[in-house]
C-alpha cells in the first residue's frame, strides 16, 4: 500500500514526515486535507495542509513544500507533494486499522489483530487471511469480509490517486471501482469517456478533463464522438427521446469548441456503428437522431402495443348493464355514466386508457372493473411505477399490488428483466395506476412481458407532470386515437367539499385557487412571504410547530415539503438542511458525498437499485449507523435495506423533494415552497402535481406572484418523441 498518495517532483522543497494523529479536514471531492501529524524533532503537533485521495489517523505520510503563517489558524506547513504509506509503529497500525478503513476492521478488532500478529498484519491479511480466524470472534464470514475490504481500499486508493493527478473529484472512486474492477484504471487510460457514460455523478467535463491531462486532442474524433453522445444523453434528461440533426451538431460544437465538420462525422460514425438511429419524424419532416436504445424502446412498444389490442378479450361476454347493476349493489355506490362507459370498456377492449383528475372516481371505477372481472375468475394483476403508488393502489382496492420493476424481476445474472416476450408474466388483466409516470423504456420493457391474450387497462392523469425519464407515453397513445381512451371530469360532491380537489381543477382551468381562511379549518392554505429567506424559515415553523400543532400529524412522517427546483434559499439543499437542524438534530452522523446522514432521518433513494430492490423515488428513515462495519441501515415501508458508506451516493435527504420526484405518491399533508426564484420552472403542470400530492392538507408558502405565474403558464416544453406517430402508421 505505500505510495498510495500523489507525487510531484520539486525543487528546493522542506520535507517533513510523521504519523497522522488526527484528520481535522478532508475533502472527497477535492481531495484538500488539513493534518495533524507527530513529526520527529517537533514538540507539537505539525498542521500539513495539502491534497490526498484518502487519509485516515494512522498513517505516515511524506509532505515536500514551505512552511506558511496563515492569518487565522497560525503556522502551517503547506505541501506540494504529499503522499501516504502504512504506519510501521504498533500504535499507528492499531490507529490505522482502527479508522474504519477497513469493513468488518473497528477499534476492537483492530486491537486484537495487532496484538497478535503486530507488524505483520498487514501481509496477514493481504496473504494470508486465514490465519486471521485465530481472533475470538473472527470467523469465515468476517475474515472474507476484511480480506475483500482491504482488497476494495487498495484499488480504490489507486483509483482515486489517479483521479486527482488528473485533477479530478475522487468522490465518485467506488463507483468506477464497482462498475470496472480491479481493470478500472486500464479502462479509463483506454477511453476517459466512459466514465461520463457509465458512473452517475461524473459528468462529462471531468471526463474531458482526464482525457485532455492524458493527451487527447481537442479535436480529436474519440471526443467529437463522445461529445455527440454526451449532447443526446443530456437531452433525454430534458425527457426527449430524439433529437433534430442540425441541433444536436450545433449544441455539440459550442460544448467542444471544436469545428461542425468533425462533429458531422462523428455523427456519421455512431450511426454507422449502430450507437445512434437516425429516421425522419412523420410528422415535422426533421432528422432525428436517436440513442440506439430509445429507439428500439419506441419502435418495440409500438408493435407490441398494436399486437395487444388484436383478438379476443380475456372477459367472456357479459351483460354490461346486468354487471354495472350488480357491481353497484357490491360496491354500494352508482356508477356515474362516464364511469360505466369506461366499464364496458375495460371488459371488451384489449388496450384502454383512462384519465381523470382528483375526485372524479377513478379509484371507484377500478375497483368496480376488478369486481367484475374477478367474478369472471379472471386474474388481475396490479401494478405501477413507484413504491408509494403500488401500496395505495392496495390500499383502495383491498387487493395486491406492485411496482413495475419489482412485477417484472430483476435478473442479477443477466441485467435484465426476468419476464419479457419470451417468458411473459401471467395474467388476464394487467391494471397500471399512475401511468403518466411511465417513460419510454419502462413502458416498453413492461408491455413486452404482457402476454397477447391479456388486456391492459392505463390508469392515470395525464394533466400531471410528464414521465422523470424519456418520452410521455400516456399522454402520446391518447393523441395517436389508435386505443379506446375515457375522459373522467365529473367531480362527485364529497371529492367537491375539498379545496384541495376544487383548487386543484381550478388550477388545472386556468383558474387561480382559493384558499381558506387561517382561521377558518380548511384544508388548502396560502401563506404570502415576499422575501425567499423568510419564506425557508417559515416552512420550517410551519412543518416544526404549526401543522402538527393544529392537525395532529407527525412533522417527519406525515409532512412532506415540495419544492419546485434544488436550489436557492426556498430550494430542496436548503430546505433540507434546516429541516435536518430543526427536526432530527442529534444521533450518530455521518457525511459522505457533500450530504450529512443521521440517524432518524428521511431520505429519499435517487436510482434504481435491483440487487436491494429499492428504487428511484422511495422514501425511508436511517435506522442505524454502523462505524465498524462502514454501513448504514434505512427501513422502506418496513423492510431494511442495508448500505456501504461508499454507497449512500444512492440516498440524499428527503424533508424536501423536488415536485417532480413526487410523482406517484401521496402524503397526508404537503408543503409547497412557490416564489418567484423558481421562475424558471413555475408552470401549470408543476403546481397541478404538487397539490394533488396533498391527501388531507395542502399549505402553499411564498408569493401570489409567483402562484399566478405558475398557473398561467401552460408547459410549452414539448418533448420530441415520436411514438404517437409510430402508433398511427399501418403495420
Amino acid at each position: 500500500m505505500s505510495g498510495l498518495g500523489l507525487h510531484k517532483k520539486t525543487t528546493e522543497l522542506e520535507k517533513l514526515d510523521g504519523s497522522v494523529e488526527r484528520v481535522t479536514f478532508h475533502s472527497e471531492e477535492s481531495g484538500f486535507c488539513v493534518l495533524r501529524v507527530k513529526v520527529k524533532g517537533h514538540r507539537e503537533l505539525v498542521t500539513i495542509i495539502g491534497s490526498m485521495p484518502n487519509i485516515v489517523a494512522g498513517e505516515w505520510v511524506v509532505a515536500e513544500g514551505d512552511w506558511i503563517v496563515d492569518k487565522q489558524h497560525g503556522r502551517q506547513f503547506k505541501s506540494e507533494s504529499l503522499s501516504s504509506m502504512p504506519p510501521e509503529s504498533l500504535a499507528g497500525i492499531e490507529k490505522f486499522l482502527g479508522s474504519g478503513l477497513v469493513k468488518g476492521i473497528g477499534p476492537v478488532y483492530a486491537a486484537k489483530l495487532v496484538a497478535e500478529f503486530g507488524k505483520d498484519i498487514f501481509d496477514v491479511i493481504e496473504n494470508r487471511s486465514s490465519l486471521l480466524e485465530r481472533i475470538p470472534g473472527v470467523g469465515r464470514m468476517r475474515r472474507i469480509l476484511i480480506k475483500d475490504g482491504w482488497n476494495e481500499t487498495v484499488t480504490i486508493r489507486a483509483i482515486m490517486s489517479f483521479l486527482l493527478s488528473n485533477g479530478v473529484s475522487t468522490a465518485r472512486a467506488f463507483r468506477i471501482f464497482k462498475q470496472y474492477g480491479t481493470e478500472a484504471i486500464k479502462k479509463v487510460q483506454a477511453d476517459p469517456y466512459c466514465l461520463s457514460r457509465d458512473i452517475r455523478g461524473i459528468g462529462f467535463k471531468s471526463a474531458d478533463q482526464i482525457a485532455m491531462n492524458m493527451g487527447i486532442e481537442k479535436d480529436s474524433e474519440l471526443r467529437a464522438r463522445a461529445g455527440v453522445e454526451h449532447v443526446l444523453q443530456e437531452v433525454t434528461k430534458e425527457g426527449h427521446c430524439a433529437f433534430p440533426r442540425e441541433q444536436l451538431i450545433e449544441k455539440t460544437v459550442d460544448i467542444l469548441n471544436i469545428p461542425e465538420e468533425i462533429v458531422a462525422t462523428a455523427v456519421d460514425y455512431g450511426l454507422k456503428l449502430g450507437r445512434l438511429v437516425e429516421e425522419q419524424d412523420s410528422d415535422s419532416g426533421l432528422q432525428l437522431i436517436y440513442l440506439r436504445k430509445l429507439y428500439l424502446a419506441e419502435v418495440e412498444l409500438t408493435k407490441d402495443l398494436k399486437a395487444l389490442a388484436v383478438g379476443q378479450h380475456p372477459c367472456p361476454p357479459i351483460d354490461i348493464k346486468k354487471a354495472i347493476i350488480w357491481c353497484q349493489e357490491k360496491i354500494g355506490i352508482e356508477l356515474a355514466p362516464a364511469q360505466c362507459e369506461a366499464l364496458a370498456l375495460a371488459v371488451t377492449e384489449k388496450v384502454v386508457v383512462m384519465t381523470g383528475g382528483p375526485g372524479v372516481g377513478k379509484t371507484t371505477l377500478v375497483n368496480a372493473i376488478i369486481k367484475v372481472l374477478a367474478a369472471k375468475k379472471l386474474k388481475v394483476v396490479l401494478a405501477a411505477p413507484t413504491g408509494r403508488a403500488a401500496k395505495r393502489l392496495a390500499e383502495t382496492s383491498g387487493c395486491k399490488a406492485t411496482t413495475i420493476h419489482r412485477l417484472l424481476a430483476f435478473d442479477v445474472r443477466t441485467g435484465g428483466f426476468k419476464h419479457n416476450k419470451e417468458t411473459p408474466l401471467a395474467g388476464d388483466v394487467f391494471v397500471i395506476d399512475e401511468s403518466s409516470m411511465l417513460d419510454i423504456q419502462l413502458a416498453h420493457q413492461l408491455v413486452c412481458a404482457i402476454p397477447t391474450s391479456a388486456s391492459l387497462l392505463l390508469v392515470g392523469d395525464v394533466n400531471q407532470l410528464p414521465s422523470v425519464g424519456p418520452g410521455s407515453v400516456l399522454r402520446d397513445i391518447i393523441k395517436s386515437d389508435m386505443f379506446p381512451v375515457e375522459r373522467l371530469t365529473h367531480v362527485f360532491r364529497q371529492a367537491a367539499q375539498s379545496h384541495i380537489v376544487t383548487n386543484a381543477h381550478r388550477i388545472n382551468s386556468g383558474e387561480m385557487p382559493i384558499p381558506g381562511a387561517a382561521d377558518v379549518n380548511s384544508d388548502f392554505y396560502f401563506i404570502e412571504v415576499e422575501d425567499a429567506e423568510k419564506g425557508a424559515d417559515t416552512v420550517v415553523q410551519m412543518v416544526r410547530n404549526n401543522i402538527p400543532k393544529k392537525f395532529g400529524l407527525n412533522a417527519i412522517n406525515d409532512v412532506q415539503v415540495l419544492t419546485p427546483m434544488h436550489r436557492g434559499a426556498m430550494g430542496a439543499q436548503n430546505l433540507n438542511i434546516k429541516l435536518q437542524a430543526a427536526l432530527n438534530p442529534k444521533g450518530d452522523t455521518i457525511e459522505r458525498f457533500g450530504y450529512t446522514y443521521r440517524v432518524g432521518d428521511k431520505v429519499m433513494q435517487i436510482e434504481n437499485d435491483y440487487d436491494k430492490e429499492v428504487f428511484n423515488g422511495d422514501i425511508g428513515l436511517v435506522e442505524s449507523i454502523k462505524m465498524d462495519d462502514q454501513e448504514i441501515v434505512v427501513i422502506f415501508d418496513g423492510r431494511s435495506v442495508t448500505y456501504s458508506f461508499n454507497e449512500v451516493d444512492e440516498l440524499v435527504p428527503s424533508f424536501a423533494i423536488t415536485i417532480h420526484k413526487s410523482q406517484g405518491s401521496e402524503y397526508p399533508c404537503v408543503v409547497i415552497p412557490v416564489h418567484t426564484q423558481h421562475y424558471m420552472m413555475l408552470q401549470r403542470n408543476l403546481i397541478y402535481t404538487a397539490i394533488t400530492r396533498g391527501r388531507k392538507l395542502v399549505v402553499l408558502i411564498g408569493t401570489w406572484k409567483a402562484l399566478s405565474l405558475a398557473v398561467k403558464r401552460v408547459d410549452a416544453h414539448q418533448r420530441i418523441t415520436t411514438l404517437a406517430g409510430k402508433l398511427r402508421i399501418e403495420s
